[in-house]
Order: structure tokens, then C-alpha cells, then sequence
């Protein structure tokens, strides 16, 4: 394994970049290339089958194309439709990203939990799984929202929040005792001030630190170089904005590019 052959994330938009964050303070140098499918972005609006088929068909694309030794699934949506198709496409180590809802069911003192993610998210099978494992014992409140979705984009590309917008996003979890939000998909941590103060008082959990963890075990005989290279950003339909452009610049995605 060449020490360049990076890590790939791949998200619907910026969201992935909650993700990517935990990785780079396990592994600060790195090669990375992260891709946005701003082309059908959102995906938490499309139809399961779309997703099955587009997602492993546009990764092994990608991997022809970058050589990554292991890609990360860095969306609740893709993972919890689609991370048995890619892995099975593809040769290389595939880390998804599910619902946190055994940490969050460990630690909730009220026994209520709230599992806030996109609509096609909270709906799947998967989710139902995970709830009946791990929080059997809980009343788990689901929640889906496009418009939280669309607002972390808008946050990260520079736009002024409404807290009202984030407010009324999660109107249906207040004042049903959750005391833990499980951030079933890797936009809302972008959000996190906003939702602290429309859900005051709930603890919020997501999945990133338990991704950088596992392909820091996954990749831990490997070698990495001395120092970080750029970053790459991959976007397959509409790129960054000027203020996107540099909030990618700030964390070492400074080559950006299309497909």
C-alpha cells in the first residue's frame, strides 16, 4: 500500500465533513479525497432503489479513478440503503455510518431517545434493528428533515441561520422527555449550536469519533506520508460557492474538482 493511496469520503453534499474531522485528529496526515454528489443532492428525498443503484455504481468510479485503500460512506442515508451493494462492488475496506442509538441508549437517564436523521433514514429497517438490539428498554422517537439537511449546506456555504428554521425543524422530538438525540445523519453536527438551543437540555450523539476509530484500527500496519498533501474535494454536479470554497480551504481541501 503506497503511503499517497488516500481515504475517501463520500457524502450527498458537506455533510461528510463531520465526519472527516474526527479522521484527520486520529490520522493528521492522511491523503484525502472527499466527494460530494451535489449532482443528486439531497438523497434523503430519493427513492431507495435510486440510491442502491447510483451509490455503488458512482463509487466504483471513483476508486478506478483515485486508488483510495478504503472508502467511507459518510451519510446515514447511503449506508442504511446501500453499503451491502458497495461493498460487494468494491475491493477495498467500506466503513458506513449508522444511527449512534446503542451509546445514546446508554447513556439516556429518561429512557427516551430521539433519532433525528433524513425521512428515508429514519424509516429504514435498519433503524428499526438497531432500536430493538440496542434500546429495547427505550421509547425511540424518529424523527426526518430535509430542511436541516438544506440548512447545513446553507451554514456551511456562509449563510445566515435562523434559529426559528432549526426551531420548527425539530418541533415533533420537544416535550416528549428525551434527554438523547441520536444525529442520524452527518449534516447535523454542522448544526449542533443551533439544535442545542432548540432542544435544550439534550444530549447529542453522533457517529464520528466511532468512524475515525475504526479506520484507525482498519489502517493501523499501514503507512501514511511524512506530511498532510492537499486535500481533494470532488463535487459531481454544482461546486462550492466562494465562501464553501474557503471554509474547505480552512481544512486542507484546497484542490477542488468535478466528475
Amino acid at each position: 500500500m503506497s503511503p499517497e493511496a488516500p481515504i475517501l469520503f463520500f457524502d450527498s453534499g458537506v455533510g461528510g465533513l463531520s465526519v472527516l474531522g474526527p479522521t484527520r485528529a486520529l490520522l493528521p496526515t492522511a491523503p484525502i479525497v472527499y466527494v460530494a454528489d451535489s449532482a443528486a443532492f439531497p438523497y434523503g428525498t430519493r427513492s431507495e432503489a435510486e440510491i442502491a443503484a447510483r451509490v455503488p455504481a458512482l463509487l466504483g468510479r471513483l476508486t478506478e479513478r483515485f486508488r483510495p485503500r478504503l472508502a467511507v460512506i459518510a451519510c446515514n442515508t447511503a449506508s442504511t440503503i446501500a453499503l451491502p451493494f458497495v461493498r460487494a462492488a468494491l475491493d477495498i475496506p467500506v466503513v458506513g455510518t449508522v444511527p449512534a442509538i446503542k451509546p445514546a441508549a446508554e447513556q439516556s437517564r429518561s429512557r427516551v431517545i430521539g433519532v433525528l436523521g433524513t425521512e428515508a433514514t429514519v424509516r429504514q429497517p435498519y433503524v428499526d434493528d438497531l432500536a430493538a438490539r440496542f434500546a429495547a428498554d427505550c421509547t425511540v422517537l424518529r424523527h426526518g428533515s430535509a430542511e436541516l439537511v438544506q440548512l447545513a449546506e446553507a451554514k456551511l456555504a456562509g449563510e445566515a441561520i435562523d434559529p426559528a428554521a432549526v426551531a420548527a425543524a425539530v418541533a415533533p422530538l420537544r416535550g416528549q422527555g428525551m434527554d438523547v438525540v441520536v444525529l442520524a445523519c452527518t449534516h447535523f453536527p454542522l448544526l449542533a449550536e443551533e439544535l442545542a438551543l432548540a432542544l435544550p437540555g439534550v444530549a447529542q450523539i453522533d457517529g464520528g469519533s466511532g468512524i475515525a476509530r475504526r479506520i484507525a484500527q482498519l489502517t493501523a500496519a499501514q503507512s501514511w506520508p511524512v506530511q498532510p498533501p492537499p486535500g481533494i474535494a470532488v463535487f459531481t454536479g454544482v461546486g462550492p460557492n466562494v465562501q464553501l470554497a474557503t471554509a474547505l480551504a480552512h481544512i486542507r481541501l484546497t484542490d477542488i474538482r468535478h466528475v
